[in-house]
């Protein structure tokens, strides 16, 4: 089976004999001619096959050419449009280019011309593919243990784990919520060489107080009401491994003097005995609160707090690495759609504006969450900003409140219903079914119009009908 062109050009024209025409005048090796005589077919070919450029008649029955246009460019900005009338106007014209179209050519349009002006957009599209093909190897360079960026705050922290690895025993790492404090103890702990030792892990936030010392270093039979047997801490389960105190601003002052103690001695004392015990552990402490704060407040050690942070990670937010945004949508909408088992491949060039202008105070974990949704709602192998939660797309795109837009925001806006980011859903077969219902409502029935909202052809949308029995 011939390999698929890399680019394809859509040209739709009521007039068989100019499709024809312009067929053979554009035809070049490696681009895929696609036509169609009715506006109708093109809008379906254009959703199931995505070409980079459309060429397009101006006036036709059924569908204007500047209505094509306002659809090519709802359902992909990106698309370069050349409108062609034997009826121009400077004002048609001004109209089109505000729209989005890449060109606007009088009738009858010199062959030469149009193939000249064709070939620029061919050559800025496969500059584009390019780029994306580069963007994608830049994307397998630039993880780490698990994180993924190329900014020059991520590598000089990436090269601070790497250095502190094979020797520190006790790190603070710090950083917002949501940055990923426990991807950098994961990492220092595989670079040690305690990596063949236990990785053990408490929230320091997620203990009842009263059981926290019980917990971290262990207690022997009878030193409380239910201490019916001698039990290990955490600390000892550690041996020979690290031990991750995540959200260590939240542990009590008293139990912060016994971890003191285990830091300058490794040595543990468990609750009601006398006898201390000798431990080989490495202690990572994280926090998203200013400790020196804290130490102000005489809520956090002073002693405890120099120990920890004699090497100190900091985690940058995503809003100090937001170069790193590209990589990261990448890297989440590679791994959801795979979960997902669905064909998305990319961001249309409005969601990820929408995507840049957001400050995301929830950092990585908030985009992560943000493309999973995006992922699990869309129905085409793109995102675009109907896709994401609502709190990111209200208001981003101009004239969404009125005709197909509001249908179609309508459709996709169930953030706070059964699409909501921890609202319980059945399946995605459910939330699928949902929104094609919801598309044939707001079309009145017409499967076509219903298509269009969803961003699929009216053949995939037949056949979702069949499978979920609508």
């Amino acid at each position: 089976m011939p390999a698929k062109p890399a680019l394809s050009l859509l040209i739709i024209d009521d007039n068989p004999g100019s499709l024809e025409m312009l067929s053979s005048a554009l035809a070049q090796p490696e681009l895929e001619i696609l036509t169609a005589s009715d506006p109708e077919e093109g809008m379906d070919l254009l959703h199931e096959r995505h070409p980079q450029i459309v060429l397009t008649d101006l006036v036709m029955p059924k569908m204007s050419g500047m209505e094509v246009l306002e659809r090519v460019m709802e359902f992909d900005p990106s698309t370069d449009v050349i409108l062609m009338t034997a009826h121009y106007s400077t004002e048609s014209a001004v109209e089109a280019i505000k729209k989005g179209a890449s060109d606007y050519l009088n009738k009858p349009v010199s062959i030469s011309s149009l193939r000249e002006r064709v070939g620029k957009l061919l050559e800025g599209a496969r500059k584009r593919r390019r780029a994306s093909q580069l963007e994608d190897e830049l994307a397998a360079s630039a993880e780490f243990e698990g994180f993924v960026g190329n900014s020059p705050l991520m590598w000089d922290m990436f090269s601070r784990i790497r250095r502190v690895a094979p020797h520190y025993r006790a790190v603070l790492v710090t950083g917002e919520t949501g940055t990923g404090k426990d991807l950098v103890a994961q990492a220092l702990h595989r670079l040690s060489p305690a990596s063949q030792g236990r990785y053990v892990v408490l929230n320091c936030s997620a203990v009842v107080e009263t059981l926290f010392e019980s917990e971290l270093f262990g207690h022997v039979r009878g030193s409380f009401t239910g201490a019916t047997a001698d039990k290990a801490g955490l600390v000892e389960h550690a041996h020979g491994g690290t031990l991750f105190l995540d959200e260590i601003g939240d542990m009590p002052l008293s139990t912060q003097a016994k971890l003191l103690r285990v830091l300058q001695n490794q040595e543990v004392l468990r609750v009601g005995s006398l006898t201390p015990r000798k431990v080989n552990v490495r202690v990572i402490a994280a926090t998203n609160r200013d400790l020196r704060k804290s130490i102000a407040d005489k809520q956090f050690r002073e002693d405890l707090y120099y120990r920890l942070s004699m090497v100190e990670i900091n985690v940058p937010s995503l809003a100090e690495r937001k170069e790193d945004l590209p990589l990261l949508e990448r890297h989440f909408i590679s791994r959801f759609a795979s979960q997902y088992g669905k064909q998305i491949h990319a961001l249309t060039h409005r969601a990820q504006i929408a995507l840049a202008l957001h400050s995301w105070p929830g950092n990585v974990r908030e985009l992560e969450n943000v493309i999973g949704h995006a992922c699990m709602m869309t129905l085409g192998d793109t995102i675009d900003v109907q896709d994401l939660p609502a709190y990111l797309h209200q208001g981003a795109i101009p004239g969404g409140e009125n005709g197909q837009s509001a249908a179609r925001g309508h459709i996709h806006g169930m953030d706070s219903t059964a699409a909501g980011a921890g609202a319980a859903v059945s399946s995605l077969e459910d939330q699928e079914r949902l929104l094609i219902i919801r598309a044939l409502q707001a079309a009145s029935g017409n499967q076509s119009e219903a298509a269009r909202m969803l961003r699929i052809g009216r053949d995939a949308l037949r056949y979702k009908l069949k499978k979920h029995g609508l």
